[in-house]
């Protein structure tokens, strides 16, 4: 692995003479980390780490997030340069191959993409074994899913020719997919891609365009919905990327893999919290009602949850919400939308930055706090959100997946466990149990 320091850390088993040494190993950035893998030959114990908090599961080069200072890179770029300077397509094209791309480069990487927009016409019927309320993550998981059964020619995991056309396929057609479910859901005919328009124009053309009318892309919306992507096209070993690579470490198909991570991003912990913001501010309802909310969030006995602020990893203002609170301004702008639910939210973060409970905890807005308001005002249904999240992390989910198959230090997935079941005991005849 690279980044072995000289360092160890030495670890001695109480009531024994055995002890371990464990390297330590300096990443780029961040913390070192002790290398266990000898821990258990060396003392015959195992680590405990309930949700993995403070163990690296991999090398990654991929995304570094500093929690205590709010920082969030890609590939050793900055967000917020990313975010003002760069567009989807090239963010995808820097997360997968490391580098940012010369104007060739962007070029031929856009038109592997956008060749790629297109659904199998087959695919097209298997809308119709969904009930028309499905949930559009329901859909995606058994679409995505599905995809493997229609592309034998990109299922060898260890031709890089492959895995490139894989990845061109599934950062290209998942929006189309994501489109379609809410077409099916909402009972209007399907739109196929438009390779002329960007890909975050593509999508809002699938989503929002009707036949029987000519639709225009609003370029302050498209703007807002590529940087919408953006920000959450990775955010390093979260649980549904963590779910692609122990998928992917058994040597499933990258459709499958992605699956798996669509389906680890529908819960509401993780993928589904921007709508929970939203449901929020409707319950608190006015200005006036803030205070009294936030109280009964400081009341341990009443069991209320302030959503939008605090973040398993950051314990800083997360970066991407100073972004997302701009762009929330601009596209309200272009809409004149005066959102109540906006003024709400923003004396409520003035509120709580203010108040020493949150401030102590370090509880800022994180990227969830606006982004539910933005699509909310773009015409996206609360279905929809987690299906635009999916949309915009696949480029991560591949990114990784590809980086842990050429990883050679890669093993399948097989964390270990602490039992607290019953001890061995001896099979009783069932006329002998009482």
């Amino acid at each position: 692995m690279s980044g072995t320091a000289s360092r160890s850390v030495t670890i001695t088993l109480d009531g024994s003479n055995k002890s371990s040494n464990l390297p330590l190993i300096q990443g780029t950035l961040g913390p070192a980390v002790a290398d266990i893998r000898k821990l258990y030959a060396d003392l015959g114990v195992f680590t405990y780490d309930p949700g993995y908090g403070a163990t690296a599961s991999c090398e990654s080069k991929i995304t570094y997030i500093d929690g205590d200072e709010g920082v969030l890179l890609y590939r050793g770029y900055p967000i917020e340069q990313l975010a003002e300077h760069s567009s989807f397509l090239e963010v995808c094209y820097l997360l997968q191959h490391g580098e940012l791309p010369n104007a060739e480069q962007k070029d031929q990487f856009e038109k592997g993409v956008l060749r790629h927009t297109m659904l199998h016409e087959q695919i097209r019927q298997f809308y119709n074994g969904f009930r028309r309320d499905a949930h559009p993550m329901a859909v995606m998981c058994g679409v995505v899913g599905a995809l493997s059964a229609f592309y034998h020619d990109s299922m060898d995991i260890n031709d890089p020719a492959q895995r490139t056309i894989s990845a061109f396929r599934l950062i290209a057609k998942v929006p189309t997919i994501a489109a379609w479910a809410h077409k099916y859901n909402v009972g209007q005919p399907f739109m196929y891609p438009r390779n002329d328009l960007s890909y975050a124009e593509n999508f809002l053309y699938m989503f929002n365009a009707v036949p029987a009318e000519p639709y225009q892309v609003n370029p302050i919306l498209a703007r807002a919905m590529d940087l919408i992507m953006i920000l959450h096209a990775d955010h390093e070993q979260n649980a549904s990327t963590s779910t692609v690579r122990l998928a992917g470490s058994t040597g499933a198909n990258p459709f499958a893999c992605i699956a798996a991570g669509i389906a680890s991003l529908w819960g509401p912990a993780h993928g589904g919290a921007n709508e929970a913001v939203l449901k929020m501010l409707q319950e608190i309802g006015h200005k006036s009602n803030i205070k009294e909310f936030l109280a009964s969030v400081k009341d341990r006995n009443q069991h209320t949850r302030l959503m939008g602020f605090g973040h398993r990893v950051y314990k800083n203002y997360d970066p991407r919400a100073k972004i997302m609170q701009r762009t929330c301004h601009e596209v309200l702008g272009e809409l004149g939308i005066n959102d109540p639910l906006l003024d709400l939210a923003m004396e409520m973060e003035k509120i709580a930055l203010s108040d020493p409970y949150f401030v102590d905890r370090k509880l800022y807005p994180n990227v969830d706090f606006y982004s539910g308001i933005i699509l909310r005002a773009m015409g996206f249904p609360t279905s929809m959100f987690t299906a635009l999240f999916a949309v915009s992390r696949t480029v991560g989910w591949i990114s990784q997946w590809e980086e842990m198959v050429k990883d050679p230090q890669q093993r399948i997935g097989r964390p270990r466990q602490v039992y607290t079941g019953a001890a061995r005991r001896d099979f009783v005849p069932l006329a002998e149990r009482r």
